[in-house]
């Protein structure tokens, strides 16, 4: 399965309750898709995972996976080995194109028990996993040895999203890593120097918003167009510091309503963005503009 190398990490969309809005749902990927995404991840940390129901991830897997024609990453990773199984054979069998797989957070286990972990859930499915390391969410770092050794080990996992923020670790990964496997980094303002490391693409939360431009820093790269794509990186960095001012999703709503395209409120004990960080976010869309 190709995810591409823009990977969106989608926000989900809530109505006046704070329901799952499934037809904005819809339109926010057939947006994401128009604009140069190639896959959508769904009920990520993005996505406000941490608050939606078994129910609400696979209707939200369901609904994006009939909304649009590329792959659809479904999050089914937690800290419980037996849940997060249960979790990617759900995914699976609503239709998800593959599964995201964070480090255990609060337990954390160590290097010999993620290992453990990983290949049981991605064993337990036939579509590819990605592994997802995020140590300043989970408090756990998933190892580049361990990566490497997940990689040559256990066929089904395909990928992994760094947002170590640690160019050194991802650079092991790419190095040593089994044939074909892809890094990709969670980072959005290290996606250039990630790709000059070897990385193959971002997982992106500024796509929301920023995805023409991404996409053409990425092409120009790849293109052998340093310079524009170096532009391109100083261009994006306002809107990527300005999406992680506050706990991510939050800036990212007020960004998308910033943007005319409104996906509704936040469950708790997530709130709107503050004043200055929607201040912020203004004058960052502003400098995206021609």
């Amino acid at each position: 399965m190709d995810f591409g190398r823009l990977i969106v990490a989608m926000a989900t969309p809530f109505d006046d309750d704070l329901e799952i809005d499934l037809g904005k749902a819809k339109d926010l990927a057939r947006r994401l898709v128009r604009e140069g995404v190639s896959a959508i991840v769904v009920s990520g940390t993005t996505g406000e995972s941490p608050t939606l129901s078994r129910e609400e991830k696979i209707a939200l897997i369901k609904a994006v996976k009939e909304a649009v024609g590329v792959p659809v990453i479904g999050n089914a990773g937690t800290n419980d080995t037996r849940a997060s199984i249960a979790n990617a054979r759900d995914a699976e069998a609503a239709g998800a194109d593959g599964i995201l797989l964070v480090a255990p957070y609060y337990n954390k286990p160590d290097q010999d028990m993620l290992y453990d972990h990983f290949k049981a859930i991605a064993e337990s499915v036939s579509i590819p996993s990605m592994l997802y390391n995020v140590p300043g969410r989970t408090a756990v770092t998933i190892r580049p040895e361990t990566v490497v050794r997940l990689s040559r080990d256990v066929a089904g996992i395909s990928s992994v999203k760094d947002a170590s923020g640690d160019l050194d670790a991802l650079t092991v990964i790419v190095n040593e890593a089994a044939e074909g496997f892809r890094v990709y980094t969670g980072e959005d303002g290290l996606t250039l120097p990630s790709l000059a490391c070897g990385a193959y693409g971002v997982v992106s939360v500024a796509g929301h918003v920023a995805a023409p431009q991404m996409k053409a820093m990425i092409d120009a790269y790849l293109a052998g167009d340093v310079a524009e794509a170096a532009r391109l990186h100083g261009l994006l960095q306002p809107i990527n510091r300005a999406l992680f001012l506050q706990p991510n999703p939050v800036p990212l709503k007020k960004a998308l309503s910033l943007a005319g395209f409104p996906v509704g409120g936040l469950r708790p004990p997530l709130k709107e963005a503050s004043a200055e960080v929607s201040l912020q976010l203004e004058k960052a869309l502003a400098g995206l503009r021609p």
